[in-house]
């Protein structure tokens, strides 16, 4: 018979739901009880509600020859009765129609509480199974009639995993300004479209009859043969600025069109590119207006931006004329989001990609590898779908556009390709953030980004910065009071044996955080090891719960475990003495720990 734990001190735990989906437990019937409960899950899964909120109801299932299986007043009894052992007050509340019991695990209880329950369940022999009552909360899936074709929002290949992050927030409050082209109507769009201005102070790159005014609309880019270089040939209407826009923020839940991924923000338009493209003197201007600054001759905006969107660039490194409107506009609480360039090149030698305090992104295709187009590098922050329509159209970013070929016609909707399609995708996820943490500063925003990406599913030659950004795990880490923002690193170094058919720990002591530890910590794990498949590999945090990252498998025969786990630490206090468990489960393999760290 297992002891019974020792009654703990009850701590109060109060954490915001996630918004992430999880589904119930499986239903099963009376007889089918009788078969062996499977491998436990997690702690952390199986003492929680929802990520961060202990579990309030157990589902508790007995085995068929159990008298709580047929009796309620048995059941009532026997949860009276443990919880009595561990120190808590039970209540059966109700059988489940696959005969299962319902039981109440009253107020106020921690998940270190809810684990000594649990363990009191799991201790008797007629018990088939016990699992937290989940909450389940809706995942919203936009019902935007060509949101199916917008695979670099929600594939689980290469997708950026954009519903995830909806149910948490949608952008609201969050103002982006795109400096671009301008913008054309267009009814998917219009809604979220708020005051921006036209800085071309040059009238034939403006090409709408004049210099600078507050109209910020799209008169058309197009170009004639040798216009503006010999050898060029001639070019329609881009309706670039519209199509970045619907990607971050175009209306969703409306029954037609596209879905945005910043759906509650608003965009303001900034005009700096028209015929042949457009000068750094007014793109500095741009930046120093959308981010709230004084630019002469201009009136004040009234639309100030917590975000830039720059899906533009040209040849040269960053000058320092360009590096103080940035530094400026960052100063001011801007983040500034610039795409790499599509040269396949380095993107040091790009502007504003190489610029100081931005996030430059690069462009993946729909297979998670760096487009063969992308600019790549030590300079790229960050990756984030860009498409390839080379070989299959709709292997492209699908976004809000225009048919007129020279100036507007019929509003539609194209698949673009290219680095100035990715990196709205990080503006929109930056606006989320924003959106759920108001206080997150662009330089906690770029590195929770980095942070809670993941790593690219193909190939990137040259560097494609930390990896492919996940905006509901970037979301979830920035929203509440387990929000993951500066992206802190704590490192053990110190190497450990794991001996035959034993367990070891290593330490690393977390100083300087204030209140709880991240819902999505990340654990990175180097470990040595013959045959990893006999490795058990917890985390514990400083009060003793433990946290499962990998289980032993007798089919996993490689070496090593060189990996990164995310963990729910929510409900932990971030301050303390952390440790890595590792069990080695059999014999004549061994290994040691060479290193492992938490990221905040």
């Amino acid at each position: 018979m297992r002891t019974s734990p020792s009654v703990r001190r009850r701590l109060i735990s109060v954490a915001a739901v996630s918004a992430t989906l999880f589904t119930a437990a499986t239903a099963t019937g009376a007889m089918a009880q009788e078969t062996a409960a499977p491998q436990q899950a997690p702690t952390a899964a199986r003492t929680e509600a929802a990520p961060g909120a202990p579990a309030e109801r157990l589902i508790v299932g007995y085995k068929s020859g159990a008298a709580e299986a047929k009796s309620n007043k048995a059941a009532d009894a026997d949860a009276v009765a443990k919880g009595k052992k561990a120190g808590e007050s039970l209540d059966f509340e109700r059988r489940l129609g696959t005969g299962a019991a319902l039981v109440d695990l009253g107020e106020d209880l921690s998940k270190a509480d809810v684990a000594d329950v649990i363990a009191e369940y799991e201790a008797d022999p007629q018990v088939a199974y016990v699992v937290p009552d989940r909450l389940n909360k809706p995942l919203a899936t936009p019902n935007d009639t060509e949101y199916t074709k917008q695979w670099d929002l929600f594939e689980a290949t290469a997708g950026m995993n954009v519903p995830g992050a909806w149910d948490t927030t949608t952008g609201t409050g969050v103002t982006v300004a795109v400096i671009d082209t301008g913008y054309v109507a267009h009814s998917d769009l219009a809604a979220n479209i708020v005051g921006g201005y036209d800085f071309i102070s040059d009238a034939a790159v403006a090409n709408d009859g004049g210099g600078r005014d507050s109209n910020p609309a799209d008169p058309g880019d197009w170009t004639a043969a040798n216009e503006c270089a010999s050898g060029d040939p001639a070019y329609d209407s881009s309706w670039h600025g519209t199509h970045v826009a619907g990607t971050i923020a175009a209306a969703t839940g409306n029954g037609k069109g596209v879905a945005g991924i910043a759906y509650g923000a608003k965009i303001s338009p900034l005009r700096v590119l028209g015929k042949c493209g457009g000068y750094d003197s007014d793109i500095i201007d741009a930046i120093t207006w959308a981010s709230g600054g004084t630019v002469s001759g201009v009136p004040a905006n009234t639309n100030v931006a917590k975000v830039i969107n720059m899906s533009l660039g040209g040849g040269g490194a960053c000058t320092t004329a360009t590096q103080n409107a940035i530094n400026a506009a960052v100063g001011r609480g801007t983040t500034v989001v610039v795409a790499a360039g599509n040269s396949n090149a380095n993107a040091a030698n790009y502007s504003p990609a190489s610029c100081n305090n931005v996030i430059s992104v690069a462009a993946t295709d729909r297979q998670g590898n760096r487009s063969y187009y992308s600019n790549y590098g030590s300079v790229v922050d960050i990756a984030a779908p860009g498409g390839e329509t080379n070989s299959v159209t709709t292997n492209g970013i699908l976004s809000t556009l225009n048919s007129g070929t020279k100036g507007p016609g019929a509003e539609s909707y194209e698949y673009y390709q290219g680095t100035s399609m990715a990196a709205p995708h990080i503006a929109g996820l930056a606006a989320l953030m924003k959106s759920a943490n108001t206080a997150l500063t662009p330089a906690q925003i770029e590195s929770a980004i980095k942070t809670n990406s993941r790593a690219l599913p193909g190939t990137c030659s040259g560097g494609c910065g930390a990896g492919l950004a996940d905006a509901a795990k970037t979301v979830q880490a920035v929203s509440g009071s387990g929000g993951s923002t500066g992206g802190t690193t704590f490192t053990s170094t110190s190497s450990v044996a794991i001996p035959d058919n034993s367990t070891v720990e290593s330490p690393i002591t977390v100083s300087g955080r204030s209140g709880n530890a991240p819902s999505a910590l990340q654990v990175g794990v180097d470990i040595s090891h013959t045959y990893r498949g006999d490795l058990v590999i917890d985390l514990v945090a400083p009060d003793g719960s433990t946290y499962r990252l990998k289980n032993s498998s007798s089919s996993d025969s490689a070496d090593n475990v060189v990996t990164s786990y995310t963990v729910n630490a929510s409900s932990e206090v971030a301050n303390g003495t952390w440790k890595l468990r590792v069990r080695d489960t059999a014999t004549q393999d061994t290994g040691r720990i060479n290193s492992w760290k938490l990221t905040f």
